[in-house]
Formats: C-alpha cells, structure tokens, sequence
C-alpha cells in the first residue's frame, strides 16, 4: 500500500510536471497542504525533500517553496540514454515492427527504449506522458492517441514544446504545434484502392473506416474522392463508421446488416488489414468466396495477411522504414539539428483477395 508522503509527492509531482503550477511559481505553504492532504506536517516536509532533491522544487529562506526548472537539469545531460515511445497498441499488428526500427537506429548509440501501450485511449496517453516525463527521458516518440478527437491532453504537449523536449510525432498530428511530423498519405493511398476497385468493375462498395483516428478519417475521405473523381455516383458507396473501442463483433454486425439490405455490393475496403482478415473469415463462415463471391481489401501490407489465403490487396505501410527514420530523426534533434516532417506515398500491393466482379 502507498505511504502517505509518497501519494503527497507523486501528486505534486504530476501537478508540477502537468503544468499547475509554473517554473518559479510559489507553491502553497506547508500548512495549506496539510489541510489539503489531511496529513501532518512530517509528512508533507517528507514529500517536499524528496521534491526538492529531485529538482522539481527549492525553497527561499523566510520566503517559501518554488518551482524549479525541472527540465533544466536534466536536458542537457548527456548520460541521460532513454528514449521515450509511446504509441496507441504496442505488442500486435505492425507496431513492433516500427518500435524495433527505432530500437536498431538508437541502440548504436547507446540510448534504450521506455514503450507506454495508450490503447488508443486519451486517460491511458495522458498517464503515459506524465511517467515519461518523470523519467526524464532524452526525447519522445508519439503516436497521438484518438487523433481525430478533442484531446484533453493538450495542455501537456504545450509543456513538452515549451521546454523544447525533443519530440516527434507519427501516423498523426495536432495543430498548432511545431513537432517534426512522420505521415502517411492515407488519403491518397485509399483514393487509389478505391480506383483499382473500379478498374476491376467495382462499384457497390463498402467502405468500414475507424474514424476517432485521423488516419481514419482520412482513409474514409480518399474512398469518396475516388468515387467523386471517377463520377461514380456516391450513392453506390457504403460507408460504415466505428471506434477503435468498438468491437470486432459490433462492426461485423453492420456489415452484415449492410450487405443483408444491398444484394448489388461486390466489394469491401477496410481500415486496415488486420479488420480485413476478421471480414475475410466471417465472409467465409457465411458461405461467402473471397474474391469469387466478393472482393476485399485492406491497409498496412500486414506480414500475417500475405500469409494467409487468399493473400490480401493492401496499401504498403512502411512500418520497419518509419521506425528507423524516427530514430534518426529523434537523435538528431536530441544532438540540437534541425530536422525535416516526412510524409510517405504508400504502394498498391495486389493480392488474390480482389477480382472482377460476378454477375449477380
């Protein structure tokens, strides 16, 4: 069970950290913070001395307790080797991949990897960058969390600029901020998914998009610009829309309700290859032929969905190349170099999971 002085002292530190109270600014006095914490005066002169050997405040003779420039001591400190990622699912689908490219870049010089797992959620991000900032890490790496959504946490990533930690962005960004960006062009490369569709003869298609992610929503806007550009009419499209803490069933269920009410669709294109492989086997279990019966594609060139039959028509993702840019990226900038945003133009990979249409 936690102590009473280091709940005091891991409160004031997240408070401190989280941008409360200021660089300089006067902290309350002792006896506020008692009655605050309903805790004796040992206690708080306990949390207050551990703050103060770590830096986070000092004190004035006869005038009180400061905030110190937390940030100052340790920015500049060359033995400090950890670097920092934090990204919204870190164990499965193609985020290991770009978390060993960063580990292969920043390894040989010297730096190791602390990994926080948000699980998309904007509570999980929130703790994972304040931990990140209490180890004082070297640099960030983040993957924002829910990025097509309001985030509550922008008040730390405002922190995070203003003390000019070295950090970079990817897969997604927020406005109003000067972080070095690594992007996908998910607009374009679904725009041309789309396009391939209708070469094959494609035009009553669904499209299943994870729209509280901006890659989302971006995949979802290059679908019906692809229908726009072509003049295929737009009322041929079906989009269905959900969140990343919907569940695979609940989605399932909408493509099923969608086909069950339109016998004119031929193909689905899916927000990323790992949902196309769950469509693929569910398609199957009702009695449904990929590509024969219907075509299906999806996004990132999952190792797994080349592996399985038929093999999946996909956009490339980088993975492996976006993790090792990110390392050098963050190493530069660590090093005090400017660096340059990057923005990748994703290829059409074509599997056995698309075909031309059956007459129906």
């Amino acid at each position: 069970m936690e102590v009473k002085y280091e709940a005091v002292k891991q409160t004031l530190r997240n408070e401190i950290i989280d941008g409360k109270y200021k660089i300089n600014e006067k902290l309350p006095t002792e006896s506020d913070l008692m009655k605050r914490f309903n805790v004796s005066r040992y206690t708080i002169r306990r949390a207050v001395g551990d703050l103060e050997n770590e830096h986070y405040i000092y004190r004035i003779q006869g005038g009180g307790m400061f905030v110190q420039d937390w940030q100052r001591d340790w920015a500049k400190d060359e033995k400090n080797k950890i670097i920092g990622v934090i990204s919204t699912h870190m164990a499965d689908y193609i985020f290991p991949s770009i978390i060993s490219g960063i580990d292969s870049v920043v390894n040989e010089k010297g730096y190791s990897l602390i990994v926080g797992n948000t699980l998309n959620n904007h509570a999980r991000e929130r703790q994972s960058l304040l931990n990140m900032l209490d180890l004082q890490i070297a640099g960030l790496i983040i993957e924002p969390s829910e990025s097509a959504m309001p985030n509550p946490n922008l008040d730390l990533y405002r922190q995070i600029q203003e003390y000019q930690i070295p950090t970079i962005l990817f897969h997604s960004t927020y406005p109003g901020f000067s972080f070095p960006t690594l992007l996908t062009n998910d607009l374009g490369a679904e725009k041309e998914l789309t396009k391939y569709l209708f070469e094959l003869g494609h035009r009553n298609i669904i499209g299943v998009f994870q729209i509280n992610d901006q890659q989302g929503v971006d995949r979802m806007n290059g679908m019906i610009q692809a229908y726009q550009e072509a003049g295929v009419p737009t009322t041929d499209s079906n989009v269905i829309m959900y969140q990343s803490s919907d569940s695979f069933d609940s989605v399932i269920n909408k493509v099923d309700m969608t086909l069950n009410g339109n016998p004119a669709i031929t193909a689905i294109t899916c927000y990323n290859d790992q949902l196309a492989t769950y469509i693929i086997s569910h398609l199957e279990h009702r009695g449904l032929i990929v590509p024969d019966d219907i075509s299906v594609v999806g996004f990132d060139n999952y190792e797994m969905a080349q592996i399985i039959s038929p093999s999946l028509t996909t956009a490339n993702h980088p993975k492996r190349q976006l993790g090792e840019d990110a390392g050098k990226m963050i190493l530069h900038m660590i090093n005090g170099d400017e660096v340059e945003s990057k923005t990748y133009e994703p290829t059409i990979v074509t599997g056995e999971s698309t075909s031309h249409p059956k007459e129906k």
